[in-house]
């Protein structure tokens, strides 16, 4: 039985939220999957894996009351992480889904992937850092999701993440991480606990791990 911090994997009927569970508790997470929004309280951290379209998971996460608990952890900073079009729900909205609002956490709306490029990206990509983080003191680092312990010089076998989507957020201040996709494509944000990635590090190996293992340090 896994003894790690207690992370909340908001199940709103989506996906397979199952292999995000699973990734979390290999890392050392008392991770479990959560459908009432009572049974994330005293979560030391919470995560929102998405799959689909954008206005089908905002209108499921929304129906099963699971946004109240995604608001109250980004208000109390509790860390969080989401993933995928989880990561797309806390947005504004998406030109997926015009008549959909979304979480409206991070300001910005979601877009199809730009250029001429076949949509959706489905494979692996190398995750590049943006330098420097606005909010970690030393320029030499990315931000801690892709670890603070190494430098610049930083395999970039250490960096392949498994990307399956053909809509992206926003650049902005928030982008710690892009991808080069027909341009820079946003792969991962970050504002104070909350963390957020485009690619599914649960579908990632090694690398993806790493993150999660970093996510469930985080929380503890």
């Amino acid at each position: 039985m896994t003894t790690g911090p207690f992370l909340a994997v908001l199940d709103y009927g989506i996906g397979n939220l199952r292999s995000a569970e699973k990734a979390l508790q290999r890392v050392g997470a008392g991770a479990r999957l959560v459908s009432d929004p009572t049974d994330a309280s005293g979560a030391d951290g919470v995560v929102l894996p998405g799959v689909g379209a954008f206005g089908a998971c905002a209108d499921a996460l929304v129906g099963s009351g699971l946004h109240r608990v995604v608001l109250a952890a980004v208000d109390a900073g509790t860390p969080f992480l989401a993933i995928c079009v989880g990561m797309q729900l806390l947005y504004e909205g998406s030109v997926e889904s015009p008549a959909v609002e979304g979480l409206g956490v991070l300001d910005g709306t979601v877009d199809l992937i730009a250029g001429d490029v076949k949509r959706p990206q489905m494979q692996w990509n190398t995750v590049e850092p943006v330098q420097p983080h606005p909010v970690h003191p030393h320029p030499m680092y990315p931000h801690p999701m892709f670890g603070t312990d190494h430098g610049p010089e930083r395999p970039v076998g250490d960096r392949w993440m498994y990307f399956v989507h053909s809509y992206a957020a926003p650049l902005s201040d928030v982008t710690v991480a892009t991808c080069d996709y027909g341009g820079p494509v946003v792969a991962a944000v970050a504002s104070g606990s909350l963390w957020a990635t485009q690619f599914h590090p649960e579908k990632s190996g090694a690398s993806g791990l790493a993150l999660l293992e970093r996510f469930v340090e985080a929380c503890r």
